[in-house]
């Protein structure tokens, strides 16, 4: 057979994302707050899309649903951006709720928005330290700004020094009595470089840097690990003058930054209501942070007629045309299709989770994405997209939906499983009722489990109780025995 270059033709089947779909993938992952913010830029870029008189969206009552899941409503009319809610019983549910609180059970009200409501912002650490800092001039002032700007939140120093002064062109000497001035503002032990530096220089205000006291704080490490006969011994002091000196070291903060708190943190605003009413749970979406979006037929007209006089010269006008007007069908469409999605599967979770929503984290029960990717005729990775950045809003809180989403625990008897989520809930409520001399062992943990139904290993009752921060039953015992002296 010879060898030689030849041109073969084949057919095969690929997948190929198209740029709307990309598009809408990424719309059913943004939350409302970022959805909002995408619209808001979308309408500046089509000169097609327009606000509807109220800015928002309206709410309207879903019909029930259809006996196939995974049936997408295709119908939208270009002017058409309202939301559907749901009831799990299926019973239209006429009630409507006011969505800027979770709490209101019915109504509206007539009070507008006024920028009078909002709080101006909490001074910031750095503000704080940086209004203290105005007297100062030339190049102490200079050098005290840059060490503000390497102090984190919690009130210390991030950098060493002697890059700080290498970075800066100046001598050691200089950043260092800089970083003097800094130590002397408030909050008191701010811009220390270590615990025991900003402690120190709490002591020091307080008038307590004795060299008993310097040498406690000295230690640190022996009062973390409750040695306190150690601490006696170095201290040279007896129990009820360690235990002074204990009682005047807690009362310091370790971290005096925080106190600011940062500034203003954001809130977060629910993308799905779920309330109960006399016909069962009723799911909506929260249209309030979303703007109605219709086509400005005015302009379109406008710039039709503008166009079609412009005698055949008007073609890339016309179609700049159809495509605004194409990119606001498809966009409404796409925002239709999104709410039906996120809607379908809260219902979903809110079917199965019920008796969370009725009896607490009690009832929480272990549920996965392919199960109500099945129950909802979705793809899991819809699923997964829907769930992210999406909070729920009831009356037991504020809860992002993956929350809901837990691996099991089998029981005792082997009948049922329980929710992981639970089970911290029980190990951290048993730790929080112990006695502080006589803290509950893991072993002792998985005893009291159960005696709940939760037949686990110890492996994992101890892995729970450090993912959630706890410490063991030794530094617990400790730690109770040095807030005790």
């Amino acid at each position: 057979m010879a060898l030689g270059p030849r041109l073969d033709l084949r057919t095969a089947q690929t997948l190929v994302v198209s740029p709307q779909l990309q598009a809408a993938i990424r719309l059913l992952t943004l939350s409302n707050m970022e959805l909002q913010a995408e619209l808001e830029a979308e309408l500046e870029r089509n000169p097609l899309l327009d606000l509807s008189d109220d800015g928002t969206a309206e709410v309207a009552t879903a019909e029930p649903a259809s006996s196939d899941p995974g049936a997408m409503d295709e119908t939208l009319a270009a002017e058409d951006g309202a939301h559907p809610a749901s009831d799990l019983d299926m019973d239209l549910d006429a009630e409507r709720f006011h969505h800027d609180c979770a709490s209101d059970s019915g109504g509206s009200t007539t009070e507008e928005f006024s920028f009078d409501q909002v709080e101006a912002g909490a001074e910031t650490l750095a503000e704080a330290l940086e209004r203290q800092a105005a007297g100062l001039d030339g190049l102490t002032h200079a050098i005290v700004l840059h060490l503000i700007s390497a102090i984190d939140e919690a009130g210390y120093v991030t950098e060493p020094i002697a890059e700080i002064a290498e970075r800066l062109g100046v001598s050691l000497g200089e950043v260092e009595a800089a970083l003097a001035i800094v130590q002397r503002f408030e909050p008191t032990g701010v811009g220390a470089r270590s615990l025991a530096e900003c402690i120190a220089l709490q002591a020091r205000e307080a008038d307590r840097y004795d060299p008993c006291m310097r040498v406690l704080i000295d230690n640190l490490d022996l009062v973390a690990r409750g040695d306190l006969a150690q601490l006696r011994r170095l201290c040279d002091v007896d129990a009820d003058d360690l235990a002074d000196m204990l009682r005047e070291l807690r009362s310091y903060n370790p971290k005096p930054g925080l106190i600011f708190g940062g500034g203003s943190a954001p809130s977060i605003v629910p993308d799905v209501f779920v309330r109960r009413t006399p016909k069962g749970w009723s799911i909506e979406l929260n249209a309030g942070t979303l703007p109605r979006l219709v086509v400005n037929r005015q302009y379109q007209v406008r710039l039709q007629a503008h166009a079609a006089q412009m005698n055949g010269k008007g073609r890339a006008e016309r179609q700049y045309v159809e495509g605004c007007l194409s990119q606001a069908h498809w966009l409404m469409k796409a925002l239709d299709q999104r709410a039906t999605t996120i809607l379908k599967v809260a219902t979903e979770i809110v079917a199965r989770q019920e008796g969370f929503f009725t009896h607490g984290i009690r009832a929480l029960r272990p549920l996965t994405l392919r199960a109500v990717a099945d129950a909802v005729d979705l793809h899991e990775s819809t699923v997964s997209r829907v769930t992210s950045n999406k909070y729920l809003s009831c009356e037991r809180g504020v809860f992002e939906l993956k929350y809901f989403f837990t691996t099991g625990i089998h029981s005792a008897d082997g009948a049922a499983d329980a929710s992981s989520e639970t089970v911290r809930v029980r190990i951290r409520a048993l730790i929080d009722g112990e006695e502080p001399l006589k803290p509950l062992s893991d072993d002792k943990l998985v005893e009291l489990l159960r005696l709940d139904g939760h037949d686990i290993a110890r492996r994992t009752v101890t892995k729970y109780r450090e993912a959630m921060g706890i410490p063991s039953s030794f530094d617990r015992r400790r730690r109770a025995l040095v807030r005790a002296a």
